[in-house]
C-alpha cells in the first residue's frame, strides 16, 4: 500500500551500501516517495563495496538532497515524514546524532524526526562496540530512535547474500508498517516447513 507520506533515507560511510540501494528500491516498489541523503564518506564506500555508479544509486531515489543543503526541505519539521532510516549508519553520524551538534543535512534531518516525535531508525555498523559506542546508541534510543544492527537471521536459511540483505531491510521497513514480501515470514505453516516434523515434538531435541 502506498504511504503519502515520504521517508527520509540518509547513507552514512559505514560499510553495507547494499543495503542502502536494496532499501531505495523496495521503497519504490511499494511506491513510498524517497527523499536521499548522502554523505562524502558514503561516496567513497559506494564505490569500494559496489559496481553501481552515483547516477545509477541517485535514481533509485524520488529527490536527492546535497549533504551541506541545511535549508533542504528535510532540515524542517514543518515537511511531514514517515521518519528516516540511516542506512548504514556510521559511529561518527551516531555519535552526532545523539550530542545534538550536528553539521551535515544528514544529521541535522535525524535530529529533525526525532524532535518532531518520528520514528528514526539506525542501521549502525561497527564491531566490537566501545563503551563510547554504546553509551551513544543507549541515549538515541531514550531520545526515542531505534538502534538496529543488520544481525543475519539464519532460523530462514538464507542461501544468498540477497537474501541476508532482504530480511533485515523488511524488518527495518516493518517498523514503519510497511508490509513487504521480500522475506519469508514466522508463520506456523513456515515453522513446520523448516522442522519438517511435528514442532512440539522437535522441540523437547533442543537445548
Amino acid at each position: 500500500m502506498a504511504s503519502n507520506k515520504p521517508i527520509i533515507i540518509g547513507v552514512t560511510g559505514a560499510t553495507g551500501i547494499v543495503y542502502a540501494a536494496r532499501t531505495l528500491e523496495i521503497l519504490r516498489s511499494l511506491k513510498v516517495e524517497t527523499h536521499l541523503v548522502v554523505s562524502r564518506s558514503a561516496e567513497l564506500m559506494r564505490a569500494y563495496e559496489s559496481n553501481i555508479s552515483r547516477e545509477q544509486f541517485e535514481s533509485l531515489a524520488d529527490h536527492v538532497h546535497s549533504i551541506n543543503d541545511v535549508a533542504a526541505v528535510i532540515s524542517s519539521g514543518s515537511f511531514k515524514t514517515m521518519g528516516m532510516i540511516i542506512v548504514p549508519c556510521s559511529m561518527r553520524s551516531l555519535a552526532e546524532i545523539a550530542s545534538g551538534v550536528t553539521s551535515t543535512l544528514l544529521t541535522r534531518a535525524a535530529d529533525v524526526v526525532l524532535k518532531e516525535r518520528r520514528r528514526l531508525v539506525l542501521l549502525v555498523r561497527e564491531s566490537p562496540l566501545s563503551t563510547i559506542h554504546l553509551r551513544n546508541m543507549q541515549t538515541v534510543t531514550e531520545a526515542g530512535g531505534i538502534i538496529f544492527p543488520p544481525v543475519p537471521a539464519f532460523y530462514t536459511a538464507p542461501s544468498s547474500v540477497d537474501e541476508i540483505v532482504d530480511h533485515s531491510i523488511g524488518r527495518v521497513l516493518d517498523l514503519f508498517d510497511l508490509h513487504t514480501d521480500v522475506f519469508p515470514r514466522w508463520t506456523e505453516e513456515f515453522r513446520r516447513k523448516r522442522l519438517g516434523k511435528d514442532p512440539h515434538n522437535a522441540a523437547h531435541g533442543i537445548s
